[in-house]
């Protein structure tokens, strides 16, 4: 397929890879931005996979409080060297990463982080509710593994939409730091603490307020 020339232009400076490396993958993927980013991490063409395989054990640990003490986040974001963990656009992602991580309220980072027992229940779970929807035994079969997808979607952070820009991933946000940056970084773990969490008392969705302030 033919591909518009601003798409090109876009997956260059999400991916940092070259221009006709760009205009292939979007072809491959036919237009699809987000297939044609996976396509050249997988080729390696991408910066962010130029990058991955080097060590990077410095950075910063980011803490984010919101509503007075409410929701509270700490976040280890790794960087190459302590010159970019001082960098100004680096500590930015690192704040908008732990705010994120606070509405958004990730369990995990990335999907091989799952256990595979919690993603069994969770399979055995969507197929009885396909199956009891009055959905065919081989299209409940199809069904869950589209809502496995979105489990995934919504519980890994890397999979998960950022929430300043929904029209991308936590991963892709990451992916364009790498290349803009031009260092390899990693979210390597986090801790979200909610007020309450776990006691019987009056329900209240701080997630859903933090997510409102962080997109005005």
């Amino acid at each position: 397929m033919a591909v518009n020339a601003s798409l090109v232009k876009d997956l260059r400076e999400k991916t940092g890879a070259g221009m006709l490396d760009c205009k292939k993958a979007l072809e491959e993927a036919n237009g699809d931005l987000t297939r044609a980013a996976e396509l050249l991490r997988e080729k390696g063409l991408s910066a962010a996979a130029k990058k991955a395989d080097r060590v990077a054990t410095e950075g910063v640990v980011e803490a984010y409080i919101h509503g007075a003490g409410r929701i509270g986040v700490l976040v280890e974001i790794n960087s190459e060297t302590d010159f970019v963990a001082k960098n100004a656009q680096f500590k930015e992602f690192a704040r908008d990463i732990a705010m994120h991580i606070a509405a958004a309220s990730p369990r995990y980072i990335r999907r091989e982080e799952v256990p595979a027992s919690e993603i069994e229940k969770e399979r055995e779970i969507l197929k009885a509710q396909a199956i009891n929807e009055g959905k065919p035994e081989n299209i409940a079969e199809k069904m869950v593994e589209g809502r496995v997808k979105k489990f995934y979607e919504e519980y890994c952070l890397l999979e998960q939409p950022f929430v300043k820009d929904p029209d991308k991933t936590v991963l892709q946000l990451l992916n364009e730091k790498i290349a803009t940056i031009g260092e390899n970084l990693s979210i390597r773990r986090f801790a979200r603490f909610e007020l309450g969490e776990g006691l019987e008392k009056k329900q209240e969705n701080f997630a859903e307020e933090v997510m409102a302030q962080v997109k005005q």
